[in-house]
């Protein structure tokens, strides 16, 4: 339920504070008086666009909050995970608001903490039902009749749509991927022979990226392969000379018999001797394996050019595939992974129609389901609309409703639907939007609310859809509207005071224009000040005798 509206800077408004309770709040003025720019508040708290000019003159920014009782399970809905997220557990009352710049920029505000305009429109949903001047004008759009026939159905009918519109989605999707396999199926032998085409050019190489580095390191060697012998054959012979004379060894032998003259004369000099003779063996060995190093070498001009035409095959992979070996065998894994699917495809194909086949009779099924419960709904909801409109003063009313099957199954069912209507006796049916009037329609809607939407969010806000009557049936619709504010809340902008008399609170809008900026206040009224306003809205002055006669009339 809608607690409280605070309205600043809003057009005519620059302040006002209505607090709402439960039942029927009635909200007039003359016209002109703003009586809207609250209707247009409310849409902003539903996260509406904001007119352009909407910011009061003179005023940086307008500003809307709604406080709201927050129904239980409000913040549970899917979408809502990421507010949810950064709101308090288990919240009594709940606060939407809007900030709109007068440069047109808006900001969004749940429980006082950023929000998205998205976000309000979820939580509004949820909270109210709107509906305008030329709201009932929906009620001629075959979707919005569906949805009434189904509300009307229940949780049968309400279940049975939600397991369609599911199964739906996966018979779409299963379409999607058998459109594929078949359009993959008509490329298959190109695509085939492209890939193996890639594997066989790197299947024998077998590249790997260890050997890639050998074969590197392997040219290098052979093409310094003169340098290395001199450098490790001058390098041995420096060390121990071929020719016997003294080189490094030798001269390490020398200081290893000079060290060891005194003997274990001081334990110092020992162990530098041990120092001298492990550089000694050290020299040795060396001279050895730099020779063993000089005779391995290979100096065969073909192992180069072995090394040289396996390197750029390996380079031309490389240009072609990515610029590295890893880059290639990653290519290569992919190759022989899409050829495997390419040659299951007709076996991938099968399957994917078999798994359509079987989504496509499951789906059949449901909207049978649901097209049984609605042709059981749809006779039983006319009825109703009948009783309901006798009570708006459209007695002899004929009310219809029609199911004619579709072509192919839709989310919503198998079937289309046209709500019918015969104004008065005699004339034949037809469909809503060519026949009613504006004032008809705001009954049928009526009618329709009363029967069809019992759940839903609990404040129903009607901005004059009382347009288009008067007389009796004024008295009628706010009879119906007093009704259905007995189970929630219903809020009314009306310039009847027909309807007005019924309301259990009654709030007037009034424009000054004495100032440079015109100024709209809002006021609840009264008991004596709701006289005196039902008197301006038959169009009388406050002291003639018979409007205060007739207005007690309305209010008794």
């Amino acid at each position: 339920m809608l607690v409280e509206l605070r309205v600043e800077n809003l057009l005519l408004i620059e302040r006002a504070e209505l607090r709402l309770g439960p039942g029927l709040n009635a909200l007039t003025g003359e016209t002109g008086a703003g009586k809207t720019v609250l209707a247009h508040a409310l849409d902003l708290l539903l996260g509406g666009k904001p007119r352009a000019g909407i910011v009061r003159p003179g005023a940086a920014e307008a500003y809307v909050e709604g406080m709201f009782e927050a129904p239980p399970g409000l913040l549970d809905a899917p979408d809502l995970g990421e507010l949810r997220e950064r709101l308090p557990d288990d919240v009594d009352e709940i606060a939407l608001g809007r900030r709109v710049g007068a440069d047109g920029r808006t900001r969004a505000f749940v429980q006082g903490r950023s929000a998205s305009a998205a976000d309000l429109r979820e939580l509004g949903a949820r909270l109210i039902s709107f509906y305008g001047q030329h709201e009932h004008r929906k009620l001629t759009i075959a979707s919005a009749q569906l949805e009434l026939l189904d509300g009307f159905g229940g949780d049968r009918a309400a279940a049975a749509r939600a397991e369609l519109a599911a199964r739906h989605a996966d018979v779409l999707g299963a379409i999607a991927e058998v459109d594929e396999l078949r359009g993959r199926a008509g490329a298959r032998d190109r695509d085939l022979d492209l890939l193996a085409f890639e594997i066989d050019e790197i299947q024998p190489l077998g590249p790997s990226e260890d050997e890639y580095a050998e074969l590197l390191a392997d040219r290098q060697r052979l093409r310094h392969v003169d340098a290395l012998r001199a450098a490790a054959g001058g390098a041995a012979e420096a060390l121990a000379p071929e020719s016997g004379e003294s080189g490094g060894g030798a001269l390490l032998a020398r200081a290893e018999q000079l060290a060891d003259g005194p003997g274990a004369a001081d334990p110092a000099l020992v162990t530098l001797a041990e120092r001298l003779r492990a550089l000694r063996i050290e020299a040795d060995d060396l001279a050895a394996d730099l020779r063993r190093y000089e005779a391995g070498l290979d100096a065969d001009p073909g192992r180069l050019q072995e090394l040289e035409e396996r390197l750029e095959a390996y380079e031309r992979l490389i240009r072609k595939h990515g610029g590295s070996v890893a880059a290639v065998l990653a290519h290569a894994d992919r190759c022989r992974q899409e050829h495997d699917q390419l040659s299951g495809a007709e076996l991938a194909l099968e399957e994917a129609e078999a798994r359509l086949a079987g989504l496509l009779s499951a789906r059949a099924k449901l909207a049978k389901k649901l097209s049984a419960i609605r042709a059981k709904a749809a006779p039983a909801l006319a009825a109703r609309v009948e009783q309901e409109l006798a009570e708006l003063a459209m007695d002899g009313a004929r009310f219809g409703v029609e199911l004619q099957a579709r072509e192919k199954i839709a989310a919503t069912g198998a079937e289309r639907i046209d709500f019918l209507i015969a104004p008065n006796p005699g004339v034949a049916a037809a469909p809503l939007r060519d026949s009613a009037s504006g004032g008809e329609l705001s009954r049928v809607m009526l009618a329709l609310m009363s029967i069809a939407a019992g759940g839903g969010p609990r404040t129903l806000v009607f901005d004059e859809v009382d347009a288009g009557i008067g007389g009796h049936t004024a008295r009628a619709v706010g009879e119906k509207l007093r009704s259905l504010g007995r189970g929630r809340q219903v809020v009314c902008i009306t310039h009847l005071p027909q309807i007005a008399a019924l309301a259990d609170r009654h709030f007037r809008i009034e424009k000054a224009s004495a100032e440079e900026v015109a100024r709209a206040t809002v006021s609840e009224l009264r008991a004596d000040e709701i006289v005196e306003e039902l008197c301006r809205m038959l169009g009388a002055d406050v002291a003639d005798a018979g409007a205060r006669t007739h207005a007690g009339a309305l209010l008794a």
